[in-house]
């Protein structure tokens, strides 16, 4: 069965999932952020082959979220960077993995914690507010259509 592409839907969620959906490339997403930047680092942190690896960072690549850049130690390597696109994923790789630390260990726990790099304190739970502060749940808020006629087109790469 063929894949739906949901590059041009109307639902952010589903153009995010055609860009980051993949969960290599969560993985992925989740070794930059914890300071990989190499294919080899890469590699050798999730186990992938060459070919789905390479095909991972190419994608994430087109789609702005990734860029190569030369090695920072001024060697002959390149480097995946994270670009603001990237970076702005950050909430979202944190909600996750607070998501599954809370649903997926059981009593057990994980084994790792994320702590802030200054005091070495967990990090609060990420939570939805309103404009004015408050805390927001799935029946506080509602889908608001802006302009049902217009049809919206994915934003042009860079």
């Amino acid at each position: 069965m063929k894949r739906k592409n949901l590059e041009e839907d109307d639902c952010p969620i589903a153009r995010s999932l055609s860009e980051i959906g993949e969960w290599w490339s969560l993985l992925i997403l989740r070794d930059a952020f914890l300071g990989k930047r190499r294919f080899g680092e890469f590699e050798k942190s999730l186990g992938l082959a060459k070919n789905i690896l390479t095909s991972r960072l190419q994608k994430l690549v087109s789609h702005g979220i990734l860029e190569i850049a030369p090695a920072s130690d001024g060697s002959a390597y390149q480097e995946y960077v994270l670009t603001q696109k990237g970076k702005d994923l950050f909430p979202i790789l944190v909600s996750l993995r607070q998501w599954g630390e809370r649903y997926l260990f059981g009593s057990q726990g994980t084994k790792q914690i994320l702590v802030d790099e200054l005091n070495q304190k967990p990090i609060r739970k990420i939570e939805v507010r309103s404009h004015d502060g408050r805390e927001l749940k799935p029946k506080d808020v509602k889908l608001l259509f802006l302009d049902t006629k217009r049809k919206t087109k994915p934003a042009k790469k860079k």
